[in-house]
């Protein structure tokens, strides 16, 4: 996992060094050329620990992303997923994730494939031993004007590490241009 990060910390920095060599734009100049309302669905399944507890996790994101350069997104996420519990688990709940993060993307071409990272606080709710913890959401897929389709890693790193929140999963998202 150490590597993991460590790898994509790296790839945060080459890509806002690369970013720099570019035009940049400030926030005065939003438009539906370079922003948008991104909103989807993801699906997950967990792994670790927690997949002795959940089955599956569905959940709705929502993004603002604002492109500084050409290839750069940067932005604010959230949204909500849930944790179903397993069916031979008596007694035991579902229970929910609130990401608060910020967003990276880089995206190599105007249409095709993209790499980011959403890294910030996730909020847990219901029946779980942690009120949360930080999190990071590395993730590689496609993109063109409307869609965004990936695969992802999300762990939620709480202060009990046995109950820390790893799953990987599949996300679409569609983008509702501002104006």
């Amino acid at each position: 996992m150490k590597k993991l990060l460590a790898s994509l910390i790296v790839m945060a920095f080459a890509c806002a060094a690369y970013a720099q060599t570019q035009p940049t734009r400030n926030l005065e100049e939003i438009s539906e050329d370079n922003s948008w309302l991104k909103l989807g669905l993801n699906l997950g399944v967990p792994v670790g620990d927690i997949g002795d507890y959940s089955s599956f996790a569905l959940g709705l994101d929502v993004a603002g992303q604002f492109m500084r350069t050409d290839n750069f997104g940067l932005g604010v996420v959230s949204g909500y997923t849930t944790y179903f519990k397993k069916s031979d688990m008596p007694g035991a709940q579902n229970f929910g994730a609130v990401p608060l993060g910020l967003m990276l993307r880089y995206y190599p071409q105007p249409s095709g494939i993209f790499v980011g990272t959403d890294i910030g606080y996730t909020f847990l709710t219901g029946d779980i031993a942690s009120d949360g913890g930080f999190y990071i959401r590395p993730q590689v897929g496609y993109h063109n004007y409307d869609w965004n389709i990936f695969a992802f890693y999300n762990q939620v790193f709480t202060s009990d590490p046995w109950a820390d929140i790893q799953s990987i999963g599949v996300a679409a998202t569609y983008n509702i241009r501002f104006k």
